[in-house]
């Protein structure tokens, strides 16, 4: 049985056979104030979880549109302290599953056991800690989970048997599966090794995979809501909030991309 908003969502959308659209936006880009208004209108877009990035001054895992939004988002005084009260915010309306998407280093810094009982108590769901090695998860893993949240790892086109194996075995909620080797950021095409991702990873695990890195338009989405079981959005998103986008534009742009979700949801239930 599900037990939290992560497993519900995608349990939810096992039967129509539906993509979850999953949405990153940089917390407290361009204000700690403004964050929660942009996730309503990703919601009311039609996106079904939200990623909450942490900014951090050394994202390796980021391009540069994500990096300039951990900067604006720093720069406008975001910490791990407001990111959580960013969550709460969110949680005074919405019930949008939230799973907090960080670095080790602010972890760390605040602490394993405090960070599980403040995400619980803020009403995060999970968390993805973007370089954390999952051959050395299991410690750091623990209170997370004794605390009923969920966590995600990456598995990667160079990823061996031996770590998918692994990041089945410390994942929960989905995996996140990174469709390109290199760092976030929009793309004119989708790479050609996530469909061998995708089929490789699910030899070692039944969770729900969703695709990210390098995923931009409707037409990209809908392709990849073939293939995956989530469809990850980030870099376009946070491009639009650096273009000081307005709620509706921003609501627009996700509506457009869960149209195009839905469109492949249907080509893909006629074709069973």
């Amino acid at each position: 049985m599900p037990t939290n908003r992560i497993q519900s969502l995608f349990e939810s959308l096992r039967s129509p056979r539906r993509a979850a659209f999953i949405a990153y936006v940089t917390a407290g880009d361009p204000s700690p104030e403004r964050t929660p208004a942009i996730v309503a209108a990703l919601e009311r877009g039609g996106v079904d979880l939200i990623e909450l990035g942490v900014p951090f001054s050394d994202p390796v895992a980021d391009g540069p549109v994500i990096q300039a939004g951990s900067d604006r988002a720093l720069k406008a005084g975001t910490t791990l302290v407001k990111v959580l009260d960013i969550a709460r915010k969110i949680r005074e309306t919405s019930q949008i599953p939230l799973l907090l998407f960080t670095y080790m280093n602010p972890a760390l810094h605040y602490g394993f056991e405090k960070l599980a009982s403040d995400m619980k108590s803020a009403g995060i769901d999970g968390v993805l800690l973007t370089d954390l090695s999952v051959e050395e998860a299991a410690p750091y893993m623990k209170p997370i989970r004794e605390a009923g949240l969920d966590t995600v790892f990456l598995a990667a086109p160079t990823s061996t048997p031996r770590r998918l194996k692994l990041v089945a075995q410390y994942s929960s909620g989905f995996v996140y599966l990174v469709s390109r080797t290199g760092v976030t950021g929009e793309r004119a095409a989708l790479a050609d090794t996530l469909a061998p991702l995708v089929e490789s990873t699910r030899k070692f695990t039944n969770l729900p995979l969703a695709a990210g890195f390098g995923i931009s338009t409707p037409e990209q989405a809908a392709t990849v809501a073939m293939m995956a079981d989530g469809v990850v959005v980030g870099s376009a998103i946070v491009r639009l909030i650096s273009e000081n986008a307005d709620d509706s534009r921003i609501e627009a742009f996700a509506r457009e991309l869960r149209q195009a979700m839905d469109g492949a949801a249907a080509a893909r239930s006629a074709s069973l």
